[in-house]
Protein backbone atom coordinates (compact mmCIF):
# COMPACT_ATOMS: atom_id res chain seq x y z
CA UNK A 1 0.00 0.00 0.00
CA UNK A 2 1.56 3.41 -0.96
CA UNK A 3 1.52 6.53 1.01
CA UNK A 4 -1.78 8.19 -0.64
CA UNK A 5 -3.46 4.80 -0.05
CA UNK A 6 -2.83 5.20 3.78
CA UNK A 7 -3.95 8.46 4.28
CA UNK A 8 -7.25 7.60 2.38
CA UNK A 9 -7.86 4.63 4.95
CA UNK A 10 -7.00 7.00 7.86
CA UNK A 11 -9.17 9.98 6.87
CA UNK A 12 -11.73 7.33 6.49
CA UNK A 13 -10.82 5.31 9.82
CA UNK A 14 -11.39 9.23 10.68
CA UNK A 15 -14.37 10.19 9.66
CA UNK A 16 -15.97 7.45 10.79
CA UNK A 17 -14.95 7.57 14.28
CA UNK A 18 -16.24 11.39 14.38
CA UNK A 19 -19.55 10.05 12.82
CA UNK A 20 -20.03 7.88 15.92
CA UNK A 21 -18.78 10.54 17.72
CA UNK A 22 -21.01 12.85 16.97
CA UNK A 23 -24.76 12.25 18.65
CA UNK A 24 -27.79 14.31 18.85
CA UNK A 25 -28.29 15.16 22.34
CA UNK A 26 -32.20 14.92 23.14
CA UNK A 27 -34.15 15.19 26.84
CA UNK A 28 -35.20 10.99 27.78
CA UNK A 29 -38.84 10.31 27.31
CA UNK A 30 -38.27 8.44 30.95
CA UNK A 31 -35.98 9.96 32.60
CA UNK A 32 -33.70 8.06 34.89
CA UNK A 33 -33.64 8.72 38.92
CA UNK A 34 -32.12 7.44 41.85
CA UNK A 35 -32.97 7.99 45.05
CA UNK A 36 -31.46 6.78 48.67
CA UNK A 37 -32.91 6.41 51.89
CA UNK A 38 -31.22 5.15 55.34
CA UNK A 39 -34.19 2.57 56.49
CA UNK A 40 -33.40 2.44 60.64
CA UNK A 41 -29.98 0.92 59.62
CA UNK A 42 -30.05 -0.19 56.52
CA UNK A 43 -28.76 2.10 53.26
CA UNK A 44 -31.92 1.48 50.82
CA UNK A 45 -31.45 2.56 46.94
CA UNK A 46 -33.82 2.44 43.85
CA UNK A 47 -32.84 3.01 40.66
CA UNK A 48 -35.87 3.60 37.97
CA UNK A 49 -37.09 5.14 34.84
CA UNK A 50 -39.68 8.15 35.22
CA UNK A 51 -42.28 7.26 32.57
CA UNK A 52 -44.68 10.27 31.71
CA UNK A 53 -48.70 9.81 30.95
CA UNK A 54 -48.61 12.10 27.80
CA UNK A 55 -52.45 11.80 27.30
CA UNK A 56 -52.69 7.81 28.35
CA UNK A 57 -54.47 5.95 29.93
CA UNK A 58 -51.68 4.15 32.37
CA UNK A 59 -53.13 1.02 34.43
CA UNK A 60 -55.43 -1.14 32.28
CA UNK A 61 -54.12 -0.06 29.19
CA UNK A 62 -50.82 1.17 28.72
CA UNK A 63 -49.79 -1.15 31.31
CA UNK A 64 -52.23 -4.29 31.13
CA UNK A 65 -53.86 -5.68 34.26
CA UNK A 66 -52.62 -9.16 34.93
CA UNK A 67 -49.17 -9.07 33.43
CA UNK A 68 -45.79 -8.59 34.67
CA UNK A 69 -44.27 -4.76 34.74
CA UNK A 70 -41.31 -2.98 35.07
CA UNK A 71 -42.49 -0.97 37.36
CA UNK A 72 -41.56 1.69 35.19
CA UNK A 73 -39.64 2.28 32.20
CA UNK A 74 -36.39 0.99 30.04
CA UNK A 75 -34.72 -1.52 32.39
CA UNK A 76 -36.08 -3.09 35.42
CA UNK A 77 -36.31 -0.80 38.80
CA UNK A 78 -33.68 -1.76 40.96
CA UNK A 79 -33.75 -1.75 45.05
CA UNK A 80 -30.99 -2.34 46.96
CA UNK A 81 -30.30 -3.06 50.92
CA UNK A 82 -27.14 -2.93 52.74
CA UNK A 83 -28.65 -5.08 54.80
CA UNK A 84 -30.79 -7.93 55.61
CA UNK A 85 -34.68 -6.38 55.75
CA UNK A 86 -38.07 -7.52 56.22
CA UNK A 87 -40.52 -7.21 53.58
CA UNK A 88 -44.20 -8.48 54.62
CA UNK A 89 -42.84 -10.95 57.00
CA UNK A 90 -40.15 -12.47 55.02
CA UNK A 91 -36.56 -11.92 55.10
CA UNK A 92 -34.69 -10.02 52.20
CA UNK A 93 -30.86 -10.91 52.49
CA UNK A 94 -28.88 -7.45 51.98
CA UNK A 95 -28.13 -7.21 47.91
CA UNK A 96 -29.84 -5.70 44.82
CA UNK A 97 -32.95 -7.13 42.95
CA UNK A 98 -35.56 -6.22 40.77
CA UNK A 99 -39.01 -4.63 41.34
CA UNK A 100 -41.38 -5.89 39.27
CA UNK A 101 -45.58 -5.57 39.82
CA UNK A 102 -48.75 -7.27 38.42
CA UNK A 103 -51.43 -4.58 38.63
CA UNK A 104 -55.13 -5.20 38.46
CA UNK A 105 -58.02 -3.17 39.81
CA UNK A 106 -58.45 -4.62 43.54
CA UNK A 107 -54.87 -5.73 44.17
CA UNK A 108 -51.11 -5.66 43.01
CA UNK A 109 -48.54 -8.56 43.13
CA UNK A 110 -45.70 -6.81 43.91
CA UNK A 111 -42.44 -8.99 42.68
CA UNK A 112 -38.32 -9.23 44.23
CA UNK A 113 -36.26 -10.76 41.08
CA UNK A 114 -33.13 -11.99 41.57
CA UNK A 115 -32.58 -11.45 38.24
CA UNK A 116 -31.06 -7.88 37.72
CA UNK A 117 -29.75 -8.37 34.05
CA UNK A 118 -33.18 -7.50 32.22
CA UNK A 119 -33.99 -4.65 30.13
CA UNK A 120 -37.71 -3.98 31.58
CA UNK A 121 -39.61 -7.31 31.67
CA UNK A 122 -38.29 -9.23 28.54
CA UNK A 123 -37.23 -12.53 29.60
CA UNK A 124 -38.96 -12.30 33.02
CA UNK A 125 -39.18 -16.17 34.67
CA UNK A 126 -40.98 -16.64 38.20
CA UNK A 127 -38.41 -18.57 38.74
CA UNK A 128 -35.72 -16.09 39.36
CA UNK A 129 -38.61 -14.61 42.22
CA UNK A 130 -36.71 -14.17 45.67
CA UNK A 131 -40.53 -12.94 46.97
CA UNK A 132 -43.76 -12.21 46.04
CA UNK A 133 -46.35 -10.63 48.08
CA UNK A 134 -49.80 -8.71 47.30
CA UNK A 135 -50.38 -4.86 47.78
CA UNK A 136 -53.67 -2.62 48.06
CA UNK A 137 -53.79 0.11 45.35
CA UNK A 138 -55.15 3.40 46.42
CA UNK A 139 -56.95 5.97 44.64
CA UNK A 140 -55.06 9.33 44.61
CA UNK A 141 -56.80 12.88 44.75
CA UNK A 142 -54.82 14.57 42.76
CA UNK A 143 -52.87 13.51 39.13
CA UNK A 144 -49.27 12.43 38.79
CA UNK A 145 -48.18 13.16 35.57
CA UNK A 146 -44.70 11.63 35.75
CA UNK A 147 -44.00 7.77 37.95
CA UNK A 148 -42.62 8.37 41.25
CA UNK A 149 -41.09 6.58 44.09
CA UNK A 150 -40.91 7.85 47.29
CA UNK A 151 -39.82 7.13 51.11
CA UNK A 152 -42.95 7.60 53.26
CA UNK A 153 -43.68 7.15 57.24
CA UNK A 154 -40.62 7.11 58.44
CA UNK A 155 -39.73 5.71 61.63
CA UNK A 156 -36.84 4.58 63.75
CA UNK A 157 -37.09 0.47 62.28
CA UNK A 158 -38.87 1.10 58.99
CA UNK A 159 -40.07 2.70 55.77
CA UNK A 160 -42.85 2.78 53.40
CA UNK A 161 -41.57 2.51 49.43
CA UNK A 162 -44.26 4.47 47.52
CA UNK A 163 -45.09 4.04 43.70
CA UNK A 164 -47.59 6.88 42.57
CA UNK A 165 -48.71 7.32 39.17
CA UNK A 166 -51.62 8.59 37.02
CA UNK A 167 -54.32 8.58 39.90
CA UNK A 168 -52.60 5.28 41.31
CA UNK A 169 -50.85 4.79 44.72
CA UNK A 170 -49.31 1.58 46.25
CA UNK A 171 -47.17 1.25 48.99
CA UNK A 172 -45.49 -1.35 50.41
CA UNK A 173 -43.08 -1.47 54.11
CA UNK A 174 -39.18 -2.36 54.42
CA UNK A 175 -38.35 -2.90 58.03
CA UNK A 176 -34.88 -3.61 59.34
CA UNK A 177 -33.87 -5.55 63.08
CA UNK A 178 -32.92 -2.80 64.79
CA UNK A 179 -33.31 -3.04 68.60
CA UNK A 180 -31.04 -6.83 68.42
CA UNK A 181 -28.11 -4.96 66.48
CA UNK A 182 -28.46 -1.64 68.83
CA UNK A 183 -28.78 -3.55 72.28
CA UNK A 184 -25.79 -5.68 71.09
CA UNK A 185 -23.34 -2.32 70.55
CA UNK A 186 -24.79 -1.28 73.85
CA UNK A 187 -23.75 -4.26 75.61
CA UNK A 188 -19.98 -4.49 74.12
CA UNK A 189 -19.70 -0.37 74.34
CA UNK A 190 -20.88 0.37 77.71
CA UNK A 191 -21.90 -2.43 80.05
CA UNK A 192 -19.01 -4.78 79.04
CA UNK A 193 -16.32 -2.09 79.34
CA UNK A 194 -17.83 0.34 81.83
CA UNK A 195 -17.25 2.99 79.83
CA UNK A 196 -16.63 6.85 80.63
CA UNK A 197 -17.22 7.79 77.51
CA UNK A 198 -19.37 10.56 78.13
CA UNK A 199 -21.28 10.57 73.77
CA UNK A 200 -21.85 6.81 74.41
CA UNK A 201 -23.33 7.07 77.90
CA UNK A 202 -25.30 9.72 76.66
CA UNK A 203 -26.32 7.55 73.26
CA UNK A 204 -27.30 4.69 74.93
CA UNK A 205 -29.52 6.37 77.57
CA UNK A 206 -31.00 7.99 74.87
CA UNK A 207 -31.98 4.60 73.11
CA UNK A 208 -33.23 3.18 76.38
CA UNK A 209 -35.59 6.66 76.93
CA UNK A 210 -36.69 6.62 73.59
CA UNK A 211 -37.61 2.78 73.28
CA UNK A 212 -38.94 2.59 76.78
CA UNK A 213 -36.29 0.53 78.74
CA UNK A 214 -34.65 0.53 81.81
CA UNK A 215 -35.13 4.39 82.53
CA UNK A 216 -33.16 3.65 86.03
CA UNK A 217 -30.25 2.23 83.79
CA UNK A 218 -31.25 5.26 81.54
CA UNK A 219 -30.92 8.10 84.95
CA UNK A 220 -27.14 6.50 85.73
CA UNK A 221 -26.16 6.62 82.43
CA UNK A 222 -27.29 10.19 81.61
CA UNK A 223 -25.90 11.37 84.98
CA UNK A 224 -22.66 10.28 84.44
CA UNK A 225 -22.01 11.43 81.30
CA UNK A 226 -23.39 14.78 82.39
CA UNK A 227 -21.01 14.45 85.01
CA UNK A 228 -18.01 14.18 82.68
CA UNK A 229 -19.20 16.66 80.43
CA UNK A 230 -21.72 18.64 80.07
CA UNK A 231 -23.94 19.89 77.15
CA UNK A 232 -27.34 21.56 76.77
CA UNK A 233 -28.13 18.23 74.95
CA UNK A 234 -27.62 15.81 77.56
CA UNK A 235 -28.52 17.77 80.07
CA UNK A 236 -32.06 18.03 78.46
CA UNK A 237 -32.19 14.01 78.04
CA UNK A 238 -31.69 14.07 81.96
CA UNK A 239 -33.97 16.48 82.43
CA UNK A 240 -36.56 13.92 79.99
CA UNK A 241 -35.71 10.47 81.95
CA UNK A 242 -35.86 13.03 85.06
CA UNK A 243 -39.87 13.67 84.54
CA UNK A 244 -40.57 10.52 83.45
CA UNK A 245 -39.01 8.73 86.58
CA UNK A 246 -40.99 11.22 88.69
CA UNK A 247 -38.63 13.44 89.52
CA UNK A 248 -40.28 16.67 88.84
CA UNK A 249 -38.27 19.29 90.90
CA UNK A 250 -35.00 17.63 89.45
CA UNK A 251 -36.61 17.21 85.91
CA UNK A 252 -37.41 21.19 86.01
CA UNK A 253 -33.96 22.56 87.78
CA UNK A 254 -32.05 19.80 84.99
CA UNK A 255 -34.62 21.93 82.20
CA UNK A 256 -33.42 25.60 83.79
CA UNK A 257 -30.20 24.26 83.35
CA UNK A 258 -30.35 23.21 79.93
CA UNK A 259 -31.96 26.01 78.74
CA UNK A 260 -29.01 28.42 79.89
CA UNK A 261 -25.77 26.45 78.25
CA UNK A 262 -28.12 26.38 75.12
CA UNK A 263 -29.09 30.12 75.57
CA UNK A 264 -24.79 30.31 76.00
CA UNK A 265 -24.83 28.14 72.54
CA UNK A 266 -27.21 30.29 70.89
CA UNK A 267 -29.52 27.44 70.29
CA UNK A 268 -33.11 28.27 69.97
CA UNK A 269 -34.37 24.82 69.17
CA UNK A 270 -33.55 23.74 72.89
CA UNK A 271 -34.77 27.09 74.38
CA UNK A 272 -37.93 25.86 72.80
CA UNK A 273 -37.61 22.28 73.95
CA UNK A 274 -36.85 22.71 77.90
CA UNK A 275 -39.49 25.81 77.74
CA UNK A 276 -41.64 23.39 76.81
CA UNK A 277 -40.53 20.50 78.95
CA UNK A 278 -40.95 22.89 82.30
CA UNK A 279 -44.28 23.93 81.58
CA UNK A 280 -45.74 20.48 80.95
CA UNK A 281 -44.41 20.32 84.48
CA UNK A 282 -46.26 22.90 86.05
Amino acid sequence: MNFKSILIVLFLIGSISTSFAQQIQMPQASPSAKIAQQVGLSNVTVDYSRPSTKGRKIFGELVPFGEVWRTGANGATLLTFSTDVIISGKNVPAGQYALYAIPNKSEWTMILSKNTTLWGAIGYNESDDLLRFNVTPNKLSRNYETMEITFADMTDTGANLSIKWETTRVDFRIETEVDEIVMAQIQELVINTETENSGLLYAAANYYYTNKKDMNQAYAWISKSVGSDKKYWTVHLKAKIEATLGMKSEAIASAKESMTLAKEAGNPDYIALNERLIKSLK
